[in-house]
């Protein structure tokens, strides 16, 4: 099919580019001339596991062009709109001013039969508002939400767990729908569920499912904050408990919390709608899900001060990690930089390293200092602070190669990614969260 990608973004560049390499005609819009100027030479403006090759291939075969101009919709016949939706200044609601533009942008140029597809993430209710621009041109609107994770977003995007799709009533719904399918066929011919709703539950599913997981992400360090006054080890409790088959282990990982792009937005953004509607109480505990989440960097600060005796001043601290998460350089609400920043502030010469992200943390945060070379990082540091739960850190540094070049054989594992026994017997102080 030829479709229109609206936002070249995280998400457009890579939407974009996974549906050109499963054979559709793809044009990518975006405003911003460098973004697409980059994408157009086939120059990820991101990190992001496999997307440059596939970007390689797919403006050399010409399936895949990006453009400012919106007039090069005009062949296209379904439209993504993949626009950002950020936490509103002075707020916790979504800002929807960048979709509510995609789509007065993209109207002008809709044909009858046209579909415009939102995968952008947005409060309940905004699809049953935007619908109406859409049809007067003839067009229909449906919600396709996505459900990437950074680091794996192009497997996701190629091979996802759930396709959801939520459709206008009646044949026009069902037309939509059908289209969908068949525009995603990769995946519904190998037996992929597609999930077909109405406007509403589209919205719900995207919010609900990062609710949930940022919810166990915070229940986790909430027994962590147990575990640290009773003497437990919060580790060993989410491997127990993550046997029950009705729990699971995945996101029962204590820490430093949860940061990004989507999480900490999505889950505010949730609540303020739910006030809006004269629900407020139904998603209540929200609040303290996020405040867990913020309570834990709190505790990182708190380690590292303690181990080093009640005083940062003119000591000396490196810090593994900047990306909010591995695989990735985004470096959005990231608990890593926010500790790190905060240790600064404190008094302390934090030198911060990262395989990724260090370009994005040095032009927001030019305060710190900065080293790609982890062993150079490490090189005099008084205390070490591991962040970002990256392989070069969890699997591949020997804490006794580590204790060769430090001051003091001192680490605090934010991410409990660490193994305590090798590096205790390394002769390191080790202190993890919610871990003895």
């Amino acid at each position: 099919m030829k479709i229109s990608v609206i936002g070249c973004g995280y998400l457009g560049a890579v939407h974009a580019a996974a549906m050109a390499s499963i054979g559709h005609e793809v044009v990518g819009v975006d405003v911003d001339e460098n973004k697409v100027k980059a994408l157009a030479e086939a120059r990820a403006p991101f990190f992001e596991p496999g997307l440059p090759d596939m970007l390689a291939e797919g403006v050399s075969s010409g399936r895949l062009r990006f453009t400012t101009d919106m007039s090069q919709v005009k062949e296209s016949v379904v439209h993504f709109i993949g626009v950002g939706t950020p936490q509103r200044k002075g707020g916790y609601a979504a800002d929807l001013r960048y979709v509510d533009a995609a789509i007065e942008a993209l109207v002008p140029f809709l044909k009858p039969g046209d579909i415009v597809a939102g995968k952008s993430t947005v409060p309940v209710g905004t699809a049953a508002r935007l619908a109406s621009a859409v049809s007067k041109a003839g067009a229909t609107l449906v919600w396709n939400p996505e459900f990437l994770r950074e680091g794996w977003a192009v497997q996701d995007t190629i091979d996802p767990d759930r396709l959801v799709v939520g459709v206008p009533d009646g044949d026009q719904g069902d037309r939509a729908a059908e289209v969908l399918r068949r525009l995603y066929y990769p995946a519904t011919d190998k037996g992929t569920p597609f999930l077909v709703t109405d406007y509403a539950t589209a919205e719900l599913v995207k919010v609900a499912a990062n609710a949930f997981l940022a919810t166990k992400i915070s229940f986790i360090n909430a027994m962590a904050e147990i575990a640290e006054v009773t003497g437990a080890d919060v580790t060993q409790l989410a491997d127990a408990i993550g046997h029950d088959a009705r729990i699971g282990r995945r996101f029962l990982g204590a820490g430093i919390g949860f940061g990004g792009g989507c999480l900490p937005k999505d889950i505010r953004a949730f609540a303020a709608r739910a006030e809006e509607l004269g629900k407020g109480e139904s998603v209540g505990f929200l609040r303290e899900v996020d405040a867990i989440n913020l309570r834990r960097r709190d505790r990182a600060v708190e380690l590292v001060v303690s181990a080093l005796d009640g005083s940062l001043h003119g000591k000396k601290v490196a810090v593994l990690g900047a990306a909010f998460k591995p695989h990735s350089d985004d470096i959005r609400d990231s608990p890593a930089l926010d500790v790190a920043v905060r240790l600064h502030g404190l008094g302390a010469a934090v030198t911060v390293t990262d395989p990724e992200a260090l370009e994005n943390a040095q032009r927001l945060h030019p305060q710190l200092q900065y080293q790609s070379d982890t062993r150079v990082a490490l090189q005099d540091a008084e205390i070490v602070l591991v962040v970002t739960e990256w392989d070069e850190y969890r699997k591949d540094l020997d804490p006794a190669e580590a204790g060769e070049v430090v001051a003091q054989r001192i680490v605090v594992d934010g991410r409990n990614c660490l193994d305590p026994v090798a590096w205790r017997a390394a002769g390191w102080d080790y202190y993890g969260m919610g871990r003895p």
